[in-house]
């Protein structure tokens, strides 16, 4: 290298298993010592983590920074912040008449999710006000019973499929990030492709078709062999809608996705802004990225109509807060994945490797992942409770949650 280099690894990388050593500590990791010891004369066989190797006039200046963090939330880490501060200043000779840990980009992470909350508040109201227009007015109907309060055996049936539901998730997930890469072998090998080019998204597509179809079939055989037996019918479900109604249903969803957008736009045009925070992605697109939504959100689908009807039309239980019932939702919703998290970090806090390790930045996606599957509930049962059917909050919500998924992972499109 012909250059000054400054590096930052994070002592708790998940992917530091792949390392000679099989650790993060850089101090006399072979791949520290190779980038410090270029271009020198006088090799060193331990790193002094921080210091300054070379001469930045002869571009032989190295240094090595192991701040002691995960791997996703380095870029959200004061320390290794002050550090790269600190290395441009050092390789420039700018002198800043600020500290290097005199930040401020806390500030705006905190209020851009502040932004981002409010923004998808702000579509329930806006969708009220679309329903009371004479073009979606017939879209509202009576909204279904709720159901009996489950006893005996009703009650090991809720929970068990409760408990299935979320191991199912859990344990699907990495074999269908594998699965991913046989199936989209351009996107998973970094080739430039129009055929699902998104190998993060891809893995928690097929995982979504694969959950969506069992919360489907799980929910169809409790309601075959107890449920109709036991006074719960068809009727509950706020499932019938006649096809007039689902295409208009359809396109009231589009209006507040582009709502949604459209004001996010103006944000960013206006202010430069946009509502991304931490691991959530949420930008503005361009528009080559819509066809790409017309790609994925069909299969997304599977997984949000499953859940809308999961948690509209066996949830929603007799004398239960509404409050209880969503929260209950929420974690229904997201527990599966959760488990996936709990169960690598507590492996890796134990063990110094990763439960799941080829498929650790698959993981790592999920940080973005589980939040979005815990407030989905929300919008499935406050659009439910408007309309008495369950296909609006699960088709706006599939459409603004997976552009977010779209815009929040690397795409190798051949836009040129």
């Amino acid at each position: 290298m012909r250059s000054n280099v400054g590096a930052s690894y994070a002592y708790y990388d998940e992917g530091a298993y792949r390392n000679k050593l099989r650790s993060g500590d850089m101090r006399v990791a072979p791949e520290a010592l190779r980038l410090i010891n270029t271009n020198r004369e006088a090799a060193v066989d331990e790193v002094e983590i921080g210091k300054y190797y070379g001469d930045k006039d002869q571009r032989t200046l190295r240094v090595m920074h192991n701040e002691r963090v995960l791997h996703p939330f380095q870029p959200y880490n004061a320390e290794a912040t002050a550090n790269q501060i600190e290395y441009f200043e050092h390789a420039f000779d700018f002198k800043s008449e600020f500290d290097s840990y005199d930040q401020i980009w806390h500030w705006k992470e905190l209020l851009s999710v502040v932004a981002l909350t409010a923004a998808l508040i702000a579509i329930i109201p806006f969708g009220r006000l679309l329903l009371d227009t004479s073009l979606f007015a017939s879209l509202v109907q009576p909204i279904p019973g709720v159901l009996p309060r489950p006893k005996g055996r009703g009650r090991v049936l809720f929970w068990g499929t409760f408990i299935l539901g979320a191991l199912i998730a859990c344990f699907t997930y990495i074999p269908m990030a594998e699965l991913s890469q046989k199936l989209f072998v351009a996107a998973s090998t970094r080739k430039l492709t129009w055929f699902f080019p998104q190998r993060m998204n891809n893995a928690v597509m097929l995982w979504a078709v694969l959950n969506g179809t069992v919360g489907f079939l799980m929910f169809w055989l409790s309601y075959r062999y107890f449920g109709r037996k036991n006074g719960i019918s068809p009727a509950m479900w706020g499932a019938k809608i006649s096809p007039r109604q689902l295409s208009r249903t359809f396109l009231l969803a589009c209006s507040l996705f582009v709502f949604f957008f459209l004001f996010l736009f103006s944000v960013y045009y206006f202010f430069h802004v946009d509502y991304r925070f931490l691991f959530m992605g949420v930008r503005v697109f361009q528009p080559a990225l819509l066809i790409l939504l017309l790609m994925y959100a069909p299969f997304f689908f599977i997984l949000f109509l499953s859940n809308s009807l999961r948690v509209n039309a066996a949830m929603r239980i007799v004398g239960q807060p509404e409050w209880r019932s969503m929260l209950l939702g929420g974690v229904a919703n997201s527990l599966g994945l959760l488990l996936i998290v709990v169960l690598q970090y507590v492996t890796f806090a134990v063990t110094g490797t990763v439960y799941w390790t080829d498929g650790w930045l698959y993981v790592n996606l999920l940080f973005a992942v589980v939040p979005m599957m815990f407030v989905l509930l929300f919008f499935n049962r406050y659009f439910f409770r408007m309309t008495g059917t369950i296909y609006l909050g699960p088709m706006i919500t599939c459409l603004i949650f997976v552009m977010i998924l779209i815009t929040n992972t690397v795409i190798y499109l051949p836009l040129e």
